[in-house]
């Protein structure tokens, strides 16, 4: 981490800082004036800049101004003995973190510098992820399994059946495969076998030819055509009904396929990709879907994990969401308090991945200020209902049942891990990010929460994965 700096005329005030941040093992460097700042500026930007505003020559506003032309992300807290209004406003203005009124209780002053870092070290994490452009995000054992799989799937034609709750981004992984993949410079083509009806379903797929139907005035390539030479993704396979199933399976089988009203075969060099939500093996048994068609499908099954399976993960993909709604609507970027992103981190996303882009998006429209609080998240995301003790117990005895039918290790600490972080998540949240009152609800340290919040990735950017 790169030092603090304060910046202030009054030598007692920086002997507090030095001896408060040494204290909490910050690093720093103070100076008498703004001048100095400036001019140590050139061989690099701080991780947090606390300054006075009322000093000899350059003033805080000054500095405020001066720095955020040259680095606009990076957080600077102000602070005077002239507590109004006016000066407020204009700190606010000029783009400035937090404002800290004098006299200040040392503890919260050292705590507002902390939140600042954070907030500094997130910034750092989005310009990471923007400049990397991944295809996917996850840090967590499950997606670091899936990346693998992809890489070893990569010089493969095989069919692959992608599985996964809605939202979780079965197609991202299919575009994925194919990008990858010996057929990359060939066509990607995705449809979503639910969303439309079987009639326009089958046209779709294989085409017709003119006059084939009412209305087919001329003759049509289907998705199978268009996609040749490359990878067809077929979306929502459960879904599909039985005699699309029957012609589909014919084309995994032989290769061949006829459109609409045709009486031509037409061979097909086309890779296959299937996803679905569905149990696919339990629609085989109640008759609804084809048995030979599945294990035509299955033959390389991916599974991805839902975001509940993946926590760690939230914070990376709040901080990545924010920032593409902030580039796609061509404003400033916001940022969640350490509150706000513990309470994400606690919640269900049933709607998975999905979700959380569609509320980054709806936060970076809605929420008030750069900052995003508590009281800024949905009302819907808030008022969640209480869990009664027996359903969080019989949820967590069904989820060490799945683990343990998964063959996973290590199912102590993963669990662990998430009990803690929805824990100090939600007291979090109840405080509204006050660490040392949060701690003292949970019956831990000041110290002990702060290592955990770091340990537990609700913000920091080095938090290791589960």
């Amino acid at each position: 981490m790169k030092p603090v700096w304060v910046v202030d005329d009054d030598r007692s005030i920086r002997w507090v800082f030095e001896k408060a941040l040494t204290r909490e093992g910050i690093p720093f460097k103070t100076f008498a004036q703004a001048g100095d700042a400036l001019a140590e500026l050139d061989g690099g930007a701080p991780q947090v800049l606390v300054s006075d505003i009322r000093m000899p020559g350059t003033s805080g506003l000054e500095l405020l101004q001066k720095v955020k032309e040259r680095h606009p992300n990076l957080p600077v807290i102000v602070m005077t003995a002239y507590s109004d209004l006016e000066s407020a406003v204009a700190a606010f203005q000029g783009g400035a973190f937090e404002y800290l009124p004098k006299p200040f209780d040392v503890d919260q002053a050292v705590d507002l510098i902390r939140r600042a870092v954070d907030e500094s070290l997130r910034e750092e994490q989005v310009e990471d992820t923007e400049q990397g452009s991944p295809e996917i995000l996850g840090q967590a054992q499950s997606m670091q399994e899936v990346f693998r799989a992809i890489g070893r799937l990569s010089q493969s034609a095989a069919t692959v059946l992608i599985t996964g709750e809605s939202g979780t981004g079965k197609e991202l992984v299919a575009r994925a495969l194919h990008r990858h993949s010996p057929r990359a410079a060939k066509p990607f083509i995705a449809i979503n076998t639910a969303a439309m009806p079987k009639d326009l379903l089958e046209s779709e797929l294989f085409g017709h030819e003119r006059g084939a139907f009412t209305g087919a005035q001329t003759m049509r390539r289907g998705r199978f055509e268009q996609a040749e030479s490359g990878t067809l993704f077929l979306d929502e396979i459960g879904d599909m009904p039985a005699d699309l199933q029957t012609r589909l399976l014919r084309v995994l089988s032989d290769g061949t396929f006829y459109r609409v009203g045709g009486h031509q075969p037409i061979r097909a060099s086309v890779r296959v990709i299937a996803a679905t939500h569905q149990d696919l093996e339990a629609r085989v048994k109640e008759g609804l879907f084809r048995e030979d068609l599945y294990h035509r499908l299955n033959v390389i099954r991916l599974r991805l994990p839902s975001l509940r399976e993946r926590r760690e993960d939230i914070p990376l993909l709040a901080r990545y969401f924010l920032a593409k709604s902030a580039r796609d609507l061509g404003v400033e970027p916001k940022r969640l308090s350490d509150a706000a992103m513990a309470f994400l981190c606690g919640q269900s996303f049933p709607g998975n991945v999905r979700q959380i882009e569609n509320l980054c998006h709806w936060l970076t429209v809605m929420a008030p200020t750069q900052v995003i609080e508590m009281g800024d998240l949905p009302p819907e995301l808030r008022d969640e209902a209480p869990v009664a003790e027996s359903d969080w117990l019989a949820a967590l005895a069904r989820e060490v049942d799945r683990m343990l039918a998964r063959g996973e290790s290590a199912i102590m600490d993963t669990l662990s891990k998430r009990f803690e972080r929805t824990l100090i998540g939600k007291a979090l949240a109840h405080t509204g990010g006050r660490r040392i009152e949060a701690a003292n609800l949970l019956g831990i340290g000041r110290n002990t929460i702060t290592r955990k919040v770091t340990e537990l990735g609700l913000h920091d950017k080095d938090a290791p994965p589960d």
